[in-house]
């Protein structure tokens, strides 16, 4: 069997490795076939976005996991044997791995493992945490892993920016210890009731060390991991192939719905005990825009598809499925996500950034003018919630009734704002100019599909409505949010997902250290620093429920970002698709499903 060979070209990662077993097999491969959106690379530390995150989450391992059926969601060991031992305070929490899990054969390993199967160890995840930290990686994941606070590690990363030296990986710390060859020691500089839920984020996947050095910057273009796949080929935005892990562990289908959840009982009935991946092949096919991505899955070229906005009234007039969808046997998998679309204001600029009365007025100005209630009606078509705070359904802290005037639209009082703080027609040309009286116009960011469009058009008509003007700058997703991370835009309107069952997720990106990283705006506001602080230390309660209502109130007072809206979904799935309920937390779910290769032929 010839070793692993690769090669870039143009950027493009191409991949040839040794044929999988199934390849000798008479029986057809099993192959799932989806749609996606423009990835940004396949490192767990290094990207940020649901489309990369979906890859690495099959590639790359956690510690813990979220239960696949469980709703209330549940947590449950993935590579560790047993569930995190805590301290009484919280503090200190004790792992262990479980022994025998193997990363996938790399040409990294050679000099290490003379052949033998390179074992997955604790060292291994001391070093990806550690990996979080340094400023080499600019990990979108520091954010979180700081206020997570393992004992030493924002030390040993603030050490190396101030003495622009390299990050320091084998210096001990207090916050990760390891004990003996499986066995981890986190020590947490304060109490955190919900340290668990952190181990199950995408970003703390464990990865090799050998891998990460061996192939440096490229090691978002290489990824190797003791995952259910592997990647075995990438044209960037153009296509991507996993297929089944031959070196993965025996691992079973198992999972814990609640007992009167008739759906997730009948799938846990007809998969239980069926080894883990169950189809061989994960194709995708990257399609931005949202019209070909439909026909594709019509004409049977995918299997799943996350239903473009514009599409719900063909395929489910009324909320109901299409009859021309149900007789083809096509279901639909509906739910209101964890997710929040805003527009983002940089803090750091100019014009519309800064702590100062006028500047406050007028981001509040401008979010008072986005006609949400018509982006929901004519541009989602219903699919979404007007969003009152960043704490999204599904989050502890999330009230449902709770109003704020995140959710207004009022051009009125917008006008009446901005002339109120300085933001005055001084020419009489109809456009506004800034209180020290130049000239005015705002520079959003955006993407070039067709359906962008549409949301740039009533941008354009509602900031027109109270005399700003507004521009738009073209380019593709993965360069505008390399772009806001290093804080050269000044608008961006994104959506971004909770990770895990806890508000404070929605509250992450609004902690001033997370600049450059979750927090896109640079947002740093002391009060709310320290309010984030204390909701991470409080164990659940009112007392920390109360907490969750001043920093939503913070979050509405300053409009670093103008929350627009909880994001619904609707997936449709082919008849042979198996097993398929949307993951709220989390990333993977391609093991989790099967393929019926005889309806997709008799269809």
């Amino acid at each position: 069997m010839k070793p692993a060979r690769r090669r870039l070209l143009q950027g493009t990662a191409v991949l040839a490795l040794p044929a999988p077993a199934w390849a000798a097999s008479s029986a057809a491969p099993k192959v799932l076939r989806l749609a996606s959106e423009s990835e940004t690379g396949f490192d767990p530390a290094r990207v940020g976005d649901v489309r990369s995150l979906r890859i690495t989450s099959h590639v790359f391992e956690t510690l813990l996991e979220f239960d696949p059926l469980a709703r209330p969601v549940k947590l449950r060991p993935r590579t560790a044997q047993a569930m995190p031992e805590p301290s009484a305070d919280f503090r200190t929490w004790t792992v262990r791995l479980k022994p025998g899990i193997h990363f996938t054969p790399d040409p990294a390993f050679a000099a290490t493992t003379r052949g033998a199967p390179r074992e997955l160890v604790a060292t291994d995840v001391a070093y990806s945490l550690k990996r979080l930290a340094d400023p080499a990686t600019r990990s979108p994941g520091w954010s979180a892993a700081e206020q997570v606070g393992l004992s030493g590690l924002a030390a040993l990363r603030r050490e190396a920016v101030e003495q622009k030296k390299p990050f320091d990986y084998d210096r001990p710390i207090p916050g990760l210890q390891v004990l003996d060859r499986h066995t981890l020691r986190f020590v947490l500089d304060a109490g955190r009731p919900r340290f668990p839920q952190w181990l199950a984020s995408a970003s703390t996947a464990t990865v090799a060390r050998e891998v990460i050095e061996a192939h440096g910057e490229l090691s978002m273009q290489h990824p190797v991991g003791t995952g259910p796949f592997r990647l075995v080929e990438w044209r960037r935005s153009s296509r991507i192939v996993l297929e089944r892990n031959p070196h993965y562990r025996s691992v079973l289908y198992d999972a814990e719905p609640a007992a009167d959840d008739l759906e997730g009982q009948a799938i846990l009935a007809r998969l239980r005990g069926r080894r883990l991946p169950m189809v061989d092949r994960v194709e995708i096919d990257i399609i931005d825009e949202k019209q070909p991505m439909w026909l594709a899955f019509l004409n049977g070229d995918h299997d799943w598809v996350e239903l473009p906005d514009g599409f719900l009234p063909v395929a489910l007039p009324g909320g109901r499925l299409a009859p021309h969808l149900r007789r083809r046997g096509i279901r639909a998998d509906s739910a209101v996500l964890p997710s929040t679309y805003y527009t983002m204001f940089n803090m750091e600029h100019p014009l519309v950034g800064g702590y100062t009365p006028e500047r406050v007025a007028l981001r509040r100005a401008i979010a008072l003018a986005i006609d949400v209630p018509r982006e929901v009606e004519l541009l989602r078509h219903g699919s979404a919630v007007v969003a009152q705070s960043p704490v999204a359904v599904h989050l502890s802290g999330y009230d449902p009734g709770w109003k704020s005037e995140m959710s207004d639209y009022s051009p009125a009082k917008a006008r009446a704002l901005l002339e109120l703080f300085g933001w005055r027609d001084r020419d009489g040309d109809g456009w506004r100019e800034t209180p020290e009286g130049q000239p005015l116009v705002l520079e959003m960011a955006t993407q070039p599909a067709q359906e962008m469009r549409r949301y740039d058009e009533l941008m354009r008509r509602d900031m027109t409505a109270i005399g700003l003007r507004i521009r738009f700058q073209t380019a593709q997703w993965p360069e505008h949010y390399k772009a806001a991370r290093a804080g050269k835009l000044m608008l961006w309107s994104v959506s971004g997902r909770a990770s895990a069952p806890d508000g404070i997720e929605g509250l992450l990106r609004y902690e001033g250290k997370a600049a450059g990283g979750i927090n896109l705006s640079r947002f740093d506001l002391p009060e709310m620093n320290a309010t984030l602080a204390r909701l991470q230390a409080l164990p659940d309660g009112p007392e920390r429920e109360a907490l969750f209502d001043h920093a939503k109130r913070l979050t509405v007072a300053w409009m670093p970002y103008k929350l627009r809206t909880h994001l619904a979904a609707t997936a449709l799935l082919q008849p042979w698709l198996v097993g398929y309920r949307r993951p709220l937390f989390w990333n993977n779910w391609f093991e989790s499903v099967d393929i019926e290769p005889q309806r997709r032929t008799d269809t």
